[in-house]
């Protein structure tokens, strides 16, 4: 990962004014992840975290929740404009937690740069970490086909969301609701909310 992890070193400064507050946040999208959180009896992990919004909003809800990235550019940022909430770095691939410790593990559009013969070593990673009942949300962009598409920053990809949610129980974890949101002037998203099993595969 250390193409992705240096493309967005190079716009992390960039990425950081344009999407690092809750105001670039899509109000569907606010719902979905707040009302995961609340359910969550922490601790939790905002995996692949960027520039910490969403770690620091959580947070200020009461959740007990740190964010993870792997880019240093990332981490820095979100330890200045949040100094009140804990900021590491780390792959999602060799997440820095101990088995079954976890009550959540959000993976915003953190998993999109995964290729699809690589996407299950964090979905392994984040089953690990999570305790039984634990649960995953993922974000994504959705599409009829499992393809590469020209991101902004670095090559992406897209999934069917049936697919994703197939990789997601391969990993261990009953899928319990699916999400997608269409509008006419963006990518079409998707999401997956999960719970942990009480024995992973």
């Amino acid at each position: 990962m250390s193409t992705v992890r240096d493309a967005y070193a190079r716009r992390s400064a960039e990425y950081a004014k344009l999407l690092g507050t809750m105001a670039s946040v899509h109000p569907s999208d606010r719902q979905l992840v707040t009302s995961w959180a609340d359910r969550i009896i922490g601790p939790a992990l905002d995996a692949g975290c960027g520039p910490g919004h969403w770690t620091a909003y959580l947070a200020s809800r009461g959740l007990d929740i740190r964010g993870v990235d792997l880019v240093p550019e990332f981490v820095a940022y979100a330890r200045a404009e949040h100094p009140e909430t804990r900021f590491d770095l780390g792959s999602l691939d060799t997440l820095d937690a101990e088995t079954g410790t976890e009550g959540g593990v959000l993976a915003w559009y953190s998993l999109i740069h995964h290729r699809p013969d690589t996407i299950e070593t964090p979905l392994a990673e984040f089953g690990r970490v999570l305790r039984p009942g634990g649960e995953l949300l993922i974000g994504c962009f959705e599409g009829p086909s499992v393809e590469s598409f020209d991101h902004a920053v670095v090559t992406a990809y897209r999934w069917p969301l049936m697919e994703l949610a197939e990789q997601v129980r391969r990993a261990g974890f009953e899928v319990i609701e699916t999400h997608t949101r269409t509008s006419l002037d963006q990518r079409p998203h998707g999401a997956i909310l999960a719970r942990r099993a009480d024995t992973v595969r």
